[in-house]
């Protein structure tokens, strides 16, 4: 299954991307999505798969160490979205899931409490 050409990642990320590169970027990224809806993702894939795919198959060539800044001398480059490599954010996810027919419901839900003073609260004494 191709989720992307070569040429459309050489043109999303703005690199050279060598054949080496684009087959590892492709299958990892196939491997992550593949492992999020497994069978239901089609072939050619559903609308909505290949952005998205694009855009994690970029990241992980861009950093794919996960760094949240580095420094050599005076140049200083930070990462907004320092994830180690190729990982589906919680938008992507809900994106491919919508993609598949797999619909957003409790199981997508983060109801809990968002800090632990407030699970406190919740669950501790009063």
């Amino acid at each position: 299954m191709i989720l992307f050409t070569q040429a459309e990642l050489t043109a999303f990320a703005q690199q050279p991307v060598s054949p080496e590169r684009y087959g590892l970027a492709h299958e990892m990224t196939l491997d992550a999505i593949r492992g999020e809806v497994g069978a239901r993702l089609a072939d050619p894939p559903q609308a909505g798969i290949k952005s998205v795919a694009l855009a994690v198959a970029a990241r992980s060539m861009t950093n794919p160490g996960g760094l949240r800044s580095a420094t050599a001398g005076a140049v200083s480059e930070s990462y907004t979205d320092a994830l180690t490599g190729v990982v589906l954010t919680d938008a992507e996810l809900r994106r491919i899931r919508r993609s598949v027919g797999l619909s957003a419901g409790a199981g997508m839900l983060d109801i809990g409490p968002t800090d632990v003073s407030s699970r406190l609260r919740i669950w501790g004494p009063k």
